[in-house]
């Protein structure tokens, strides 16, 4: 699938654009988990910690006074302790437990699934350790009431006292496993979130560099697409400047590539315009001078001519001294005529090249015109032993074109066939018509000894004959003519002998 210049330039830009866009998004997204990490650790495993500690020294504090309890002889001094223990323990280790839970239940909240469930298992030990202190409590009021009573066995007084320090040892270590799997969530957390902060940093630095080569790339290939716009600007500025020789062409199927054959063909064009225009002004001034030179000398001529005839018509009553000298005479007064009649010709086609009028186009048939010129040139053909071929198209072919005009074209092209064919005693003359992409073809080609790489070049040039006494106005007036009726002429040199010319018509 072709795309156009914009579309693939768009898309380049498109790519820099997303790609930086996926940089900046994954950047974002690595900073948003970094501030999830931060406020679970912040806001959840901290407080939790924090809990854990408080609840780790104020048991601890519990364990001393348990163990002076153990020691102390004094009564008043026991039942102070056991009546301080009675009113601050339960509740304070209740409410540092309910902070707890009310701390995993605040971590849980904004934890993503993996740490929701370590933060549940916390949770669940806090409630463990709820149950665990709630023994605690009634093994050591046990121990109270013992210590309480008078002259109690001091024995069963030290398996009480033993039992509760068995259940202490236990809360303890449930209470320091808690805070170090606290603690050491932490850390992991941290160095997880460091390593990801690492690992981030790269990725966004090797995206970004990914980006600044996309767009790199991007810059360039917009670069070498445009390129040829500065070859095509020279291009422009040569012709401008007149040099109509200019070739810019660039292989490809974009707009650029497009543009600069267009343009190739536009300076062709322009060159042969500018060809054709020379052409036409040097056919104008030349018509201009041929015109005046032809009005001066047409007169004159007339009055030869006629002074010939009647001198003609006095020598047919004359004397001479001998036959032979009326015979001399004759032969010069018809030297004389006919030299008159040749200059009268020629001053004649000066006078059409320089008058030529306007053709007045209309649809014949140019099959019938090509008959009717064979028609009129067979006489002079069959006495120069010029042999006809007539392949002409079997249905009618029509075109706009003025009758009178295209006749005088294909008697001149008919009869420089003939005069090209003289000098090798006779030939082979072939006419044909046919259709073309849309135009009307007419072909004259002879069998004659052909034309020269250079005469091709300059055949239609005014005043240019390849024949001896020639005038070179024929086939000049012949293009004039044809270029008028929105054709071409043109001639082609046949591969081993002959010429072939070539009419190009509008068809009707």
């Amino acid at each position: 699938m072709r795309l156009s210049l914009a579309t693939r330039i768009f898309l380049g830009y498109a790519a820099v654009l997303l790609t930086f866009g996926a940089v900046s998004l994954f950047a974002v997204a690595e900073m948003r988990r970094s501030q999830e990490e931060i406020r679970l650790v912040a806001q959840g495993y901290l407080h939790l910690s924090q809990t854990s500690a408080d609840i780790e020294g104020y048991f601890n504090s519990q364990q001393r006074d348990m163990s002076r309890l153990r020691d102390e002889k004094n009564p008043e001094a026991r039942r102070l302790v056991i009546s301080l223990a009675r009113r601050y323990f339960l509740q304070t280790m209740s409410q540092k437990i309910a902070e707890g839970h009310q701390r995993a239940a605040e971590a849980r909240q904004f934890a993503s699934p993996g740490e929701g469930a370590f933060v549940k298992e916390v949770d669940t030990k806090l409630t463990e350790l709820e149950t665990a202190i709630g023994r605690y409590v009634d093994a050591r009021e046990e121990a109270f009431k013992l210590l309480e009573t008078p002259n109690v066995d001091a024995t069963l007084v030290e398996d009480k006292l033993d039992r509760v320090t068995v259940l202490q040892n236990q809360i303890n270590s449930s209470i320091r496993l808690l805070h170090a799997s606290l603690e050491t969530r932490i850390l992991d957390r941290v160095d997880k979130a460091q390593e990801r902060e690492r690992r981030t940093g790269a990725l966004i630095i090797a995206l970004s560099v990914l980006a600044i080569l996309v767009g790199l790339i991007a810059t360039a290939a917009a670069a070498r697409a445009l390129k040829p716009i500065q070859t095509l600007i020279a291009g422009v500025a040569r012709v401008g400047r007149g040099d109509y020789s200019a070739q810019v062409g660039f292989a490809g199927q974009d707009e650029i590539a497009q543009l600069s054959r267009e343009f190739d063909k536009m300076a062709t064009s322009l060159k042969e315009r500018e060809a054709q225009l020379l052409q036409a002004e040097r056919l104008a001034a030349m018509g201009r001078v041929a015109a005046q030179i032809s009005h001066e000398v047409r007169n004159p001529l007339s009055s030869i001519g006629l002074n010939a005839e009647m001198l003609e018509e006095q020598l047919a009553s004359a004397k001479f001294g001998s036959e032979a000298e009326a015979n001399e005479a004759r032969e010069l007064l018809g030297k004389v005529s006919r030299e008159v009649d040749r200059l009268t010709e020629i001053t004649e086609e000066y006078l059409t090249l320089a008058r030529l009028p306007a053709p007045a186009l209309k649809r014949e048939d140019v099959n019938q015109v090509m008959r009717g010129v064979i028609d009129f040139s067979r006489e002079e053909l069959v006495r120069a032993n010029v042999q006809v071929d007539e392949a002409l198209s079997a249905e009618p072919v029509f075109a706009q074109a003025d009758e009178n005009q295209l006749r005088q074209v294909l008697l001149n092209l008919v009869r420089n066939g003939r005069e090209a064919m003289a000098e090798l005693g006779g030939g082979r003359l072939t006419l044909s018509t046919k259709l073309q992409n849309g135009h009307v073809e007419i072909e004259v080609a002879d069998t004659g000894p052909g034309l020269s790489t250079e005469a091709t070049q300059h055949l239609f040039e005014p005043f240019f004959s390849t024949k001896k006494g020639g005038t070179g106005l024929g086939l000049s007036l012949s293009r004039q003519i044809v270029q008028a009726h929105g054709g071409r002429l043109e001639v082609e040199k046949l591969a081993q002998h002959g010429a072939r010319f070539r009419i190009t018509l509008p068809r009707a």
